[in-house]
């Protein structure tokens, strides 16, 4: 063959003696660093072409970023019970970082248009945000450093989060690979969450029990099951609001095996949800339903759905029916709550905020309450009373200002939600799987009332998300109805 038609491959390459005689002093000098320094540097060093094989598509591509961010948001507790001694909590902060560096760059020598994320959404998240910023300075908080680890999943996370959602997530096809995401990750958290409730805790999750989560999670011989999330109640609301989410895509999917895929998704999400033992978790299906039938906008529909919403409210309250299943007797309780000891106390505790926040209207600071309460100010009030609720944290840490702005945000994110869902969207495909995340929110807000779930991951980071899907779903629906032409990132 000619030598000017020859094709060179990249295995032609090692006929070079130097190119071989290099790879092998490489891999001695490899050989030599692992065997005087350990597993660890060995770890590393397997580690480094993989990342860099990341950080590359990560520049080429930005919105690998924003995948990688949704994945941390499901598994990254996970990975700290098997992963000790690191310091994973910064991860998300991390690729975030990197997702805007590597946004930088791509458009380094020609211009980005930034319009899409100048919306009212991120001006919202702005003002919250700068809310945060001015609560650094509340003369009631006891610790600076707090504020700085609660202030991330409360206000730092959503205003990094939906500008490059509404910068790189831009195209319906991004909608649909978020809501494959959710489903997937949903799937398997119920499955781990089947295996610790019939196979049992592995080494990684007894070790978490026996430290600090048994006072919770194991209550009469029985384990509320967690899977791979922060806790029983995180997991249990996620999990409501996957099963909402999946049901009514599969109810309203065309495609076949769209539809099983979404049938599985709800079917295992209401599962999770039940094992989870989370009884403030069932009232995510029973809002999240109540708000889907309202989009319908269609008598017989809200007729029909109210009466099974009714039906399954009746279940809980004035039957006995499934009283064997532990499952079930602990969300039963949910619906008696004159006997429930533990609400007895959660009312309690808030009637002693009421008088201590009288006088405190931005709150005791942010990261006084809670968790980073305990860990960074011990001696502070707040720390030592249980808030249980995150909108009681938000009131707590940050007054009555704080909490009125907030629940003005979340108010009027649903309140344009649903009327875009309801007038605006022609596509009905896409009108109801945005009517499906709305809804799951919707349940999400409710659960929230009852236990702290709407900042943790990964609820915190599939909320922010669908917050912007929500409202770039009329530029969505231009696209499937092929009146415009979206603006891509290439």
């Amino acid at each position: 063959m000619p030598k000017e038609l020859k094709k060179y491959i990249g295995s032609d390459k090692l006929n070079s003696p130097f190119i071989i005689a290099g790879l092998l002093i490489f891999a001695v000098i490899i050989g030599i660093i692992i065997s005087n320094s350990g597993i660890r540097i060995a770890i590393v060093i397997l580690m480094l072409p993989p990342f860099l094989i990341y950080m590359n598509r990560l520049f080429v591509y930005p919105p690998v970023g924003l995948y990688t961010v949704l994945f941390l948001g499901f598994t990254i507790i996970g990975f700290m019970r098997y992963i000790t001694n690191v310091p994973l909590g910064l991860t998300i902060d991390i690729f975030l970082v990197l997702t805007y560096i590597a946004l930088f760059f791509k458009y380094f020598y020609k211009k980005l248009d930034l319009k899409p994320a100048k919306n009212d959404l991120t001006f919202l998240m702005l003002i919250w945000f700068l809310y945060s910023v001015f609560e650094f300075f509340n003369p009631e908080a006891l610790s600076r450093t707090a504020w700085f680890y609660a202030m991330r999943g409360m206000s730092l996370y959503p205003l990094l989060v939906i500008p490059l959602a509404f910068l790189l997530f831009n195209k319906v096809k991004f909608f649909y690979i978020f809501l494959y995401i959710w489903g997937t990750m949903s799937i398997l958290a119920t499955i781990k969450g089947w295996m610790q409730l019939d196979i049992g805790p592995d080494y990684a999750e007894q070790r978490w029990l026996d430290q600090v989560g048994a006072i919770t999670h194991i209550l009469f011989g029985e384990l509320r099951v967690f899977s791979f999330y922060s806790d029983a109640g995180q997991f249990g609301a996620a999990q409501g609001a996957a099963s909402v989410v999946g049901i009514i895509c599969a109810i309203n999917s065309k495609k076949f095996g769209e539809k099983i895929f979404f049938w599985i998704m709800g079917i295992t999400g209401f599962y999770g949800m039940m094992i989870s033992g989370t009884r403030g978790a069932i009232i995510v299906p029973l809002i999240g339903f109540f708000v889907y039938i309202i989009h319908r906008k269609n008598l017989r529909v809200i007729i029909i759905g109210s009466l099974l919403l009714l039906a399954t409210y009746a279940f809980f309250k004035y039957t006995f029916i499934g009283q064997n299943v532990s499952q079930i007797r602990r969300m039963r309780t949910a619906f008696h709550p004159d006997s429930d000891a533990s609400l007895q106390v959660r009312l309690e505790n808030r009637r002693i905020l009421q008088t201590y926040l009288l006088t405190r209207p931005l709150g005791g600071g942010i990261g006084s309450a809670g968790e980073w309460g305990k860990r960074f100010s011990p001696q502070g009030f707040l720390s030592n009373v249980a808030t249980d609720s995150w909108y009681v944290q938000i009131w707590a840490e940050q007054g009555i200002i704080g909490l009125t702005l907030h629940l003005f945000i979340l108010a009027y994110i649903v309140a344009k939600g649903s009327y875009l869902i309801m007038f605006k969207i022609r596509n009905t495909e896409l009108r109801w799987k945005m009517s499906a995340v709305l809804a799951g929110f919707c349940g999400i807000m409710g659960s929230s009332y009852g236990n702290g779930v709407l900042g943790q991951m990964p609820t915190g980071i599939i909320t922010y998300l669908t917050w912007a899907f929500l409202f770039m779903s009329p530029q969505f629906d231009d696209e499937l109805m092929g009146t415009t032409e979206p603006k891509l990132l290439k």
